[in-house]
């Protein structure tokens, strides 16, 4: 019998979880049961709970179901209470427990059909894996440490050694080569597991809560230190966690698990903003909303807009048809021109300008997606209205009004995103649904006026 056989029960049907792009990791329908269980899984074991199924049988309900997909690139954070079967799943990832039941997809393998070999060259070429418990040799030093996954693998010494310097200076350890791990602090001896890990260059990187027996202060150094390697490296990180205020910072996507059970995927956003369950909304209650959301979880899709070429009496009349008393101006790719006021537009038509570019109020404040609220708010305090959103290519992208951004900070998941700029872009923002940290490449199509914007004629 086939390692997908004993682990593939007859006639089960996996549930598909995909994400967009290429998928690196994917997981289908994964149990792990510790104790007697059945050859399969019938109706009456999926109905079952952890607590039911151990009173029961004796069976302990490790992980139930799970399906999910990791695209390449992406820190995906797995997070639950102590308990919910998140180290259990890390560790299934690469076998290190073996799965009742399921698939484990890595680059399109089921890796329960590989033999010995292939699934210990799995773990020393394409992944690597960081313990909260650091595991650092006593009698070797810094770099001997860091180095020596290279010398398992059989590196001569001199290539490691130029590797592992490479990477000591990233995890921000160099000048500290010929320390002992008894001379460094919490802190620094999780950077050398890290920069262990990384030394071997592995696609895939399993984080199983490496930060969580650290002090504050040093802990919210260590999530900094690996946002910055991610921005270089852009490697696929699965990363475990207790915490959500560290699994919103670090991750593009969230899993939250209960039981053994995935309750809710989904982008930090998404997470705080429409909490699948009681459970799921627990967790996010004490997390200052501000600090997490960005400025794509709460901008509407742009309103009306007038072309940078248009007159100034069309601009007028597009105003007051509009009931506004200012509209955004973009050229006719969509990039962000500038704000016009009714008076200007007024003023400017009286003058016998021919169009609306040269009396635009150009310092007039903008907004990137990816802006924090936190410095959204003030510079909409200090806005005379909305705000207008641009890309990194100078596209308008959407707009922020005050009463979404204060719907938002309250809690507020009802909120109309749109403002008071007028009742027809409210019905539009309504159908909108919240984007994610990633909106600002989901949003690029159709956002300018030849491509499906709104201009004024």
């Amino acid at each position: 019998m086939s390692s997908s056989e004993q682990h593939e029960p007859p006639g089960r049907t996996f549930v598909e979880a995909t994400a967009p792009g290429e998928s690196r990791v994917s997981v289908r329908g994964l149990w792990k049961l510790y104790g007697p269980h059945p050859p399969e899984i019938t109706p009456e074991l999926a109905a079952k709970g952890k607590a039911e199924l151990l009173e029961d049988s004796g069976t302990v309900l490790a992980l139930k179901d799970v399906s999910f997909d990791v695209t390449a690139g992406e820190t995906f954070v797995v997070m639950g209470l102590s308990g919910g079967g998140k180290s259990t799943l890390v560790r299934t990832l690469i076998r290190l427990i073996e799965p009742t039941w399921g698939e484990i997809l890595v680059d399109g393998e089921n890796i329960l059909d590989y033999s010995q070999e292939q699934l210990k060259e799995l773990r020393r070429t394409k992944t690597a894996m960081v313990f909260q418990s650091f595991g650092l040799l006593p009698h070797r030093n810094v770099l001997d440490n860091a180095a020596f996954g290279l010398e398992v693998q059989g590196v001569d010494k001199q290539a490691r050694y130029s590797r592992t310097e490479e990477v000591l200076e990233l995890v921000g350890l160099q000048g500290w080569e010929r320390a002992y791990p008894d001379e460094l602090s919490g802190g620094m001896q999780q950077r050398v597991g890290l920069a262990r890990a990384l030394v071997l260059d592995p696609e895939i990187l399993l984080m199983d809560e490496p930060f969580s027996g650290l002090d504050p202060l040093i802990r919210r150094q260590m999530q900094d230190q690996l946002i910055k390697i991610q921005r270089e490296l852009h490697k696929t990180i699965i990363f475990i966690t207790h915490d959500l205020s560290e699994a919103v910072k670090l991750g593009d996507r969230i899993a939250i698990m209960r039981d053994g059970v995935v309750v809710q995927i989904g982008s930090p956003e998404d997470i705080i903003l429409s909490p699948g369950d009681d459970y799921v909304e627990q967790f996010t209650r004490d997390v200052r909303r501000e600090a997490v959301l960005t400025t794509a979880s709460v901008m509407a899709p742009p309103g009306a807009v007038v072309l940078d070429h248009q007159s100034p009496a069309a601009a007028v009349q597009a105003m007051r048809s509009n009931g506004s008393d200012v509209t955004v101006v973009v050229d006719a790719l969509g990039h962000y021109s500038g704000m016009l006021t009714l008076e200007q537009a007024t003023a400017a038509d009286r003058a016998g300008e021919e169009s609306v570019g040269s009396c635009l109020t150009s310092e007039a404040p903008t907004a990137s997606p990816e802006m924090p609220l936190d410095d959204l708010i003030p510079m909409s305090l200090a806005a005379a209205g909305f705000i207008p959103v641009v890309d990194d290519e100078g596209k308008l992208v959407g707009e922020v009004h005050r009463m979404a951004l204060a719907g938002s900070i309250s809690g507020n998941r009802n909120g109309n995103r749109n403002g008071n700029r007028n009742e027809d872009d409210a019905a539009q923002v309504n159908d909108g649904g919240v984007q994610g940290r990633h909106a600002k490449e989901r949003s690029r199509p159709g956002l300018s006026p030849a491509e499906g914007g709104r201009p004024n004629d």
